[in-house]
C-alpha cells in the first residue's frame, strides 16, 4: 500500500501546482493498483480503475508489460472486471503501441480459441510497431498453416493498417497567433532552463512562452471551437536553434489533439508558420507529429519602379506585409488544392508542406507509423512470397543526366535504401538512408528513452557503427534535479546498447565532454551520416544532421532516417588571413560576406554548407561546421585533402582509445569497431583506392560563396543587437560586427570560453595570452568574470602533458573537482578566471547563467534571449559571440578592446591559423 499512498500524495502535491496525476510507467505501482481493481470493496477500486485506463503510460515501460498482461487475463476469462470486457481490453491494448501488448496480441492471435484468436488479429492488423522477434513469430505459425498468421501478413501486405484510416480531411480551419516577432527559437518554446521536467510533459507544457500566451491560446480555442491554432512567427523563422521535440510536444499540447484518449498528455497535429518558414529541424520534428508546418511568405522584400529592392538607412531591405495573420484570423487550409485561404481568398501555395509524403505522416498521426509501417509491409511480403501492394506515395527520384554529384549527394547514393537500383539520385529525392553514427544528449535523453519505449525497441539497431549517450548538457552542476534523471537515463541507454558517458555501474570516471566534440571524433568515414539529438550536430568529417529526439530514437531503433536529399552551397576562400586574426572571424566573416554577396538573403538556410576547408583538422574544422547552426543551415560538410583527413583519424583514433582505455567500450566491442574503420579508411586514402571525399567538378549548386580572407582585418563579433528597432533584427547571429563598432566603452559583465565551439588550441590561447599579458604588464588583473569550460576531458589530460594547464591552474580563483562537483548553480561571479567541468556550461543556460542585464562575451554559439544570461529590470542581457582572444582580453578589460589594444595582446600567440587549398578540392 505504501508505493500508491506515495502516489496518491504526489499527485496531491501536484494538485498544488494545477497539475493531473503524473503518467504511471513503474510496475509495482501498477501492480498495486490491479490489487485494488481485483478487490471489489477496497476504497481505492474507483480510482485504480482510471489510473490503470487511462494513466499508464504504454510501449515498453515496465507498467505496459503489467498492463498486457492483466489485459490478457481479462481476455482469457481468468480475472473478471466488470468495467473492463473483454471487447474493451482488446481496445486498450489496440492503443498501446507495441512491446508487451504485441507479445500478448500474438499470444492470443496464434492460440487455440479461435473467437478469441480472431479478434486478436484484427486488432494485430492495426498495429505497426513490430520487430523481428514478433514477424519471425509470424513466419512461422504461417508456415505451419495456421490461418490467422496468413490473414495477418495478408493485410500487412496491403498495408491495411494505413488504407483503413481515416483521410486527410479536404479543409482544415485555422485560427492565427503570433507567438512572436522575428525568428523564434525553441527556447522560446521549451526553455533551457527547464530542461529537466521535459520528460513530465503537462508540467514542461506550463512553460512554453508565457502564461499569458497561454491564456490567450485557450481563449482562442474557446472562442473558435473545431479550428486549430496555428503558432507563427511574424517576420521570421519558426523553430531556429536547438533541436527540440520538446518544444513540438509544448505547441502540440496547447494546440493540437490527443493521440488517444487513453494516453495523457501525448498529443499530435500541430499546425505551425513562419514568414519565412519552419527550422529544418523543427519541421522534422512537426512531421514526428503529424502536425504541418506552412512557409507563409506573408512578408516580401519592397521593391522600386525600377525593380531595385528598396532599403532602410540601415542598408535592411524594407518589407511590406501581403496579407495578414494577425492574431485571431481565421484561414483555411485546403489539403486538395494545396493553397492557403482566408474566406473564398486564395493567399499562397503550401503544395511544399503538403506533400504526398507529409499527407501521410498526417493521416497517420505522425511518421513513425509510416517509417514502421512501410518496413512491416515489406517484411510480411516477403514471408508470403509476394509483391507488396502499393499504396504509399513512392519516393521522388530526380535523376539529371549528365551533372555530377555534390559531396552530400554522393553520401546519400552511397547510404540510401529502396532506391532504383543504378539509379543516380541528385537534390530533392526523398530517400531512407542507413544511419551510423548517432549521439543522444542529456536534456532530451529521457525523452529518447520515452520514444524508444513508445515504439516498443529494446536494443540498439545492428547497422548502427556506433552511438553515445552523452552527460553534457547537465555537466555543470550536480543537483537533484541531475541526480534524479541522469543515472536512470544512462541505465536505460547502457542497457539499450549505447556508448555511456557515466557508467550506471560505478566503474568508469565519468565523462561530462560536449556531445558533438565526442561524435565528432568517433565519426570515423567523411562518407558517413550522423544522427544527433542537437542542433549543433554538425561534424567535420560525414554529414550530420541535428535531430529531435523522436528521430534519435527512431534512429537507434531503425538505423534509418528518411529525408530529402537537401541542395548545396559550395564555399571556398580566397587571399590570405592576417596574422593576428583568428580562424573564429572567418566563421563569423562567412556569415557576413554571404549575406552581403546575395543582398541580405540568406542562400544557407535549409542547405547543406559544403565548406571546401581542404588544410584544416576536423578539429579546428569542427568551429566552422558547429556554427552552421547559427547559419540556418541543414548541415555542412567538410571537404579535405587526403593528408589532412589521415591527420584527423589518426587524432579521431588517439581519443577513441582514451574511451577505451578508461574501461568506456561494451561487450560488442563498439569503440575497438570504430578504430578498425578508421585504419581501413587510412589505408584505402594513403593506397589511392579510395581517396577523401569530394565533390565532382561539374556539381551543381544552389549558389557558391568565394570567401575573401583579405579583407577581414579585425575580430568580429556576432551582436544579439537587443535595442533594434526592428524587433525581428534582434537575437538572429545575421548581425556581425568589427569590434571598432564599438569604440572603447561597451562594457563587458562577464567573458566566456567553452562549448562546443572551442577546441585544444582555445585553451592553449588562453593560457598563452595570460602569459603574454604579464609580460607586458608585469600581472594579469581580471576586470570581469571569465569562465573557462573545455569541451572534454582529453583536451584537459593533454593540456596537462604540455605544461598549459598549470598556467591556467596559476590564474585561476576556482578549479572543478569531480570528487566533489557543484550542488548548486553559481548566482554570482567575481573577477577572476574560473575553470569549470567539461561540459556545456553557460551556453546552454539550464544550470549556470550570468547575472540578469549582463553583457556577456562568450565563445558560446547561442545569442538567444533568456539563454546565457536573462534580462533585468534596468537593461537588456547581451550575449555577444567572439573568438577565443577577443573573449579574454575582454574579460580582463572590463570592456571590448580596440584594434591596437588586441593586436599587442596577441603577439606572438598561436592563434587558429587556416590556409585555403591551393588546388580546387574536385573530381
Amino acid at each position: 500500500m505504501n508505493i500508491y499512498q506515495d502516489y496518491i500524495n504526489e499527485i496531491e502535491e501536484r494538485k498544488t501546482q494545477g497539475l493531473h496525476p503524473k503518467p504511471i510507467d513503474g510496475a509495482e505501482l501498477l501492480g498495486e493498483i490491479i490489487a485494488q481493481i481485483k478487490d471489489t470493496a477496497n476504497a481505492h477500486r474507483e480510482d485504480s480503475l482510471k489510473f490503470f485506463i487511462y494513466n499508464t503510460l504504454p510501449g515498453t515501460t515496465s507498467a505496459a508489460g503489467v498492463k498486457a498482461r492483466f489485459l490478457k487475463e481479462i481476455i482469457l476469462g481468468e480475472s473478471v472486471v466488470a468495467e473492463i470486457s473483454p471487447a474493451f481490453a482488446f481496445e486498450l491494448l489496440s492503443h498501446m503501441k507495441g512491446g508487451p501488448s504485441i507479445e500478448v496480441l500474438l499470444d492470443l492471435a496464434l492460440g487455440d480459441d479461435i473467437s478469441i484468436a480472431k479478434s486478436a488479429g484484427e486488432v494485430l492488423k492495426t498495429q505497426v510497431f513490430l520487430y523481428d522477434a514478433d514477424t519471425d513469430r509470424l513466419k512461422e505459425a504461417f508456415k505451419n498453416g495456421n490461418e490467422i498468421a496468413k490473414d495477418i501478413l495478408e493485410s500487412y501486405a496491403k498495408a491495411e493498417f494505413f488504407t483503413k484510416l481515416p483521410e486527410v480531411p479536404e479543409e482544415i480551419q485555422v485560427v492565427t497567433f503570433i507567438a512572436g516577432e522575428g525568428d523564434i527559437s525553441t527556447d522560446l518554446l521549451s526553455p533551457g532552463n527547464q530542461a529537466h521536467s521535459r520528460s513530465d510533459r503537462e508540467l514542461h507544457g506550463q512553460c512554453m512562452i508565457t502564461p499569458k500566451a497561454q491564456q490567450e491560446i485557450k481563449a482562442l480555442q474557446a472562442q473558435h471551437p473545431g479550428k486549430s491554432v496555428m503558432l507563427i512567427a511574424e517576420k521570421g523563422t519558426m523553430g531556429v536553434g536547438s533541436s527540440r521535440m520538446s518544444g513540438v510536444n509544448n505547441v502540440a499540447l496547447w494546440t493540437g489533439k490527443q493521440a488517444s484518449p487513453y494516453v495523457p498528455f501525448v498529443n499530435i497535429a500541430p499546425i505551425v508558420g513562419g514568414t519565412n518558414g519552419i527550422s529544418p529541424i523543427f519541421l522534422t520534428t512537426v512531421d514526428v507529429t503529424g502536425g504541418i508546418g506552412i512557409d507563409l511568405k506573408n512578408w516580401v522584400k519592397k521593391v522600386d519602379a525600377d525593380g531595385n529592392v528598396v532599403r532602410n538607412e540601415n542598408g535592411d531591405p524594407v518589407l511590406e506585409e501581403v496579407y495578414s495573420v494577425a492574431t485571431g484570423t481565421v484561414l483555411t487550409i485546403n489539403t486538395q488544392t494545396k493553397k492557403l485561404y482566408n474566406g473564398e481568398k486564395e493567399l499562397i501555395d503550401i503544395s511544399k508542406a503538403l506533400t504526398p509524403q507529409k499527407k501521410e505522416f498526417i493521416r497517420a498521426g505522425g511518421s513513425y507509423a509510416i517509417v514502421f509501417g512501410k518496413k512491416i509491409q515489406t517484411v510480411a511480403a516477403k514471408i508470403l512470397g509476394i509483391e507488396p501492394t502499393p499504396v504509399f506515395a513512392p519516393s521522388k527520384e530526380i535523376s539529371n543526366e549528365g551533372q555530377g554529384l555534390t559531396a552530400v549527394e554522393k553520401i546519400f547514393n552511397r547510404n540510401a535504401v529502396g532506391t532504383t537500383p543504378g539509379k543516380v539520385l541528385h537534390a530533392g529525392s526523398d530517400v531512407r538512408v542507413e544511419v551510423n553514427i548517432v549521439g543522444s544528449q542529456d536534456t532530451t535523453g529521457l525523452m529518447t528513452a520515452q520514444e524508444l519505449e513508445s515504439m516498443a525497441a529494446t536494443v540498439i539497431s545492428p547497422i548502427v557503427d556506433g552511438a553515445y549517450q552523452s552527460g553534457c548538457h547537465t555537466a555543470s552542476v550536480w543537483d537533484k534535479k541531475a541526480q534524479a534523471n541522469i543515472p536512470k537515463l544512462m541505465k536505460f541507454m547502457n542497457d539499450f546498447g549505447l556508448i555511456t558517458a557515466r557508467d550506471p555501474k560505478g566503474e568508469y570516471h565519468s565523462m561530462t565532454d560536449v556531445i558533438h566534440k565526442v561524435l565528432n571524433d568517433i565519426t570515423v568515414d567523411e562518407w558517413a551520416i550522423i544522427i544527433g539529438g542537437d542542433s549543433h550536430t554538425r561534424m567535420s568529417k560525414g554529414v550530420a544532421f541535428g535531430a529531435d529526439s523522436g528521430t534519435v530514437a527512431l534512429a537507434l531503433a531503425t538505423g534509418e532516417a528518411s529525408m530529402p536529399i537537401p541542395e548545396s552551397v559550395k564555399v571556398t576562400f580566397k587571399g590570405d588571413m592576417k596574422e593576428h586574426m583568428d580562424f573564429r572571424d572567418v566563421v563569423h566573416a562567412t556569415q557576413a560576406q554571404m549575406l552581403q554577396q546575395f543582398g541580405g538573403e540568406n542562400v544557407f538556410q535549409g542547405r547543406i554548407i559544403e565548406v571546401h576547408i581542404g588544410t584544416l583538422p576536423a578539429d579546428q574544422a569542427f568551429t566552422f561546421t558547429d556554427w552552421t547552426a547559427e547559419m540556418k543551415a541543414k548541415a555542412s560538410i567538410c571537404i579535405s585533402e587526403d593528408d589532412t583527413l589521415i591527420e584527423s583519424l589518426e587524432i579521431a583514433k588517439n581519443r577513441i582509445q582514451i574511451m577505451i582505455d578508461k574501461g568506456m567500450d561494451n561487450h560488442k566491442q563498439v569503440l575497438q569497431g570504430l578504430i578498425n574503420k578508421a585504419d581501413k579508411r587510412i589505408a584505402e586514402i594513403k593506397s589511392g583506392e579510395k581517396p577523401a571525399l569530394t565533390p565532382d567538378a561539374n556539381a551543381k549548386y544552389y549558389a557558391e560563396v568565394v570567401i575573401d580572407l583579405d579583407v577581414i582585418v579585425e575580430p568580429m563579433i556576432a551582436d544579439p543587437d537587443v535595442n533594434n528597432k526592428d524587433v525581428s533584427k534582434r537575437y538572429t547571429h545575421d548581425t556581425i560586427r568589427p569590434i571598432s563598432f564599438y569604440g572603447d566603452d561597451k562594457k563587458v559583465d562577464l567573458g566566456f570560453v567553452g562549448s562546443c565551439m572551442v577546441h585544444k588550441g582555445d585553451l592553449k590561447i588562453v593560457s598563452q595570452m595570460l602569459k603574454n599579458l604579464e609580460e607586458q604588464q608585469g600581472k594579469v588583473e581580471f576586470h570581469a568574470p571569465l569562465v573557462v569550460a573545455a569541451p572534454t576531458y582529453n583536451i584537459i589530460e593533454e593540456l596537462k602533458s604540455e605544461g598549459d594547464w598549470d598556467v591556467l591552474q596559476k590564474y585561476s580563483g576556482f578549479e572543478f573537482d569531480d570528487n566533489a562537483p557543484k550542488v548548486a548553480a553559481r548566482t554570482e561571479y567575481e573577477n577572476m578566471m574560473y575553470l569549470e567541468r567539461p561540459g556545456c556550461n553557460l551556453c546552454m543556460g539550464n544550470q549556470e547563467k550570468a547575472a540578469k542585464g549582463d553583457t556577456v562575451l562568450a565563445t558560446s554559439t547561442r545569442l538567444f534571449q533568456g539563454r546565457v544570461v536573462e534580462d533585468s529590470d534596468r537593461k537588456k542581457g547581451e550575449s555577444l559571440l567572439a573568438s577565443t582572444p577577443v573573449v579574454v582580453l575582454s574579460a580582463i578589460l572590463g570592456r571590448i578592446p580596440n584594434v591596437d589594444e588586441y593586436k599587442a595582446a596577441v603577439v606572438g600567440i598561436d592563434l587558429t591559423k587556416f590556409a585555403p587549398p591551393v588546388k580546387a578540392l574536385s573530381r
